[in-house]
């Protein structure tokens, strides 16, 4: 897809209601719905988190958004493909800075050079207990990355059309923190699977997207 084109419309964003938990549940496994549901209700003072799911044209012009893989540490997202973003620190006036501050230290856009159309739902990951706000947005110029050599492993760059094509959603058996061998909903993007709180966040990022292009 021409970003030019797409850089013009994914601005209406902005202006449409977030699809939500209705597209969160698309990428979870049935029990795990109800669990999410019964969490709603708990009374938890979570860590906070931003990500940023980041847009950009490749050398072709071509609309592409960036993934990480995170290097393998002891800790419930070691190895994960994921979002770049992080932990809030008090310097962090408010999330969306978070989410901009932990991309440029992560794989190095300046943050000046990222334009943020839209806050999205929050995602709650019980086992490390944060929230995570995942923000849009889109460089309009063609960008370099710089890894984090600490928490980075490597840059996925994924073409747009891969994230509106369903044909790339599957389902593969996962052990997780809440499940063994527990078949769940995944992306199959660039030859990385993402599942888990990246590929809810990712199914809202896709069904807006879907409903301005």
């Amino acid at each position: 897809m021409d970003f030019n084109l797409f850089s013009k419309q994914v601005s209406k964003i902005k202006n449409l209601p977030l699809p939500g938990v209705d597209s969160h549940y698309k990428m979870v496994p049935a029990f795990r719905e109800e669990l999410m549901k019964r969490n709603q209700n708990l009374k938890i003072t979570p860590k906070r988190a931003g990500v940023m799911a980041l847009f950009y044209p490749d050398s072709q012009n071509s609309t592409h958004f960036l993934l990480i893989l995170r290097k393998t540490y002891k800790g419930v997202h070691s190895n994960q493909v994921a979002f770049p973003g992080g932990k809030a620190e008090e310097i962090d006036e408010n999330i969306m800075i978070t989410a901009l501050r932990e991309t440029e230290e992560e794989v190095g856009v300046p943050t000046a050079s990222i334009k943020v159309i839209k806050e999205l739902t929050q995602v709650y990951i019980p086992p490390s207990n944060f929230m995570v706000s995942p923000f849009i947005g889109f460089s309009t110029g063609e960008i370099s990355f710089t890894l984090q050599q600490e928490e980075v492993e490597k840059i996925v760059e994924v073409p747009i059309l891969d994230l509106l094509d369903d044909k790339k959603i599957f389902s593969k058996k996962i052990t997780t923190s809440y499940a063994v061998d527990v078949d769940v909903p995944a992306f199959k993007l660039n030859g990385y699977t993402v599942w888990g709180a990246t590929a809810m966040m990712l199914s809202e990022v896709k069904d807006l997207i879907k409903q301005v292009m």
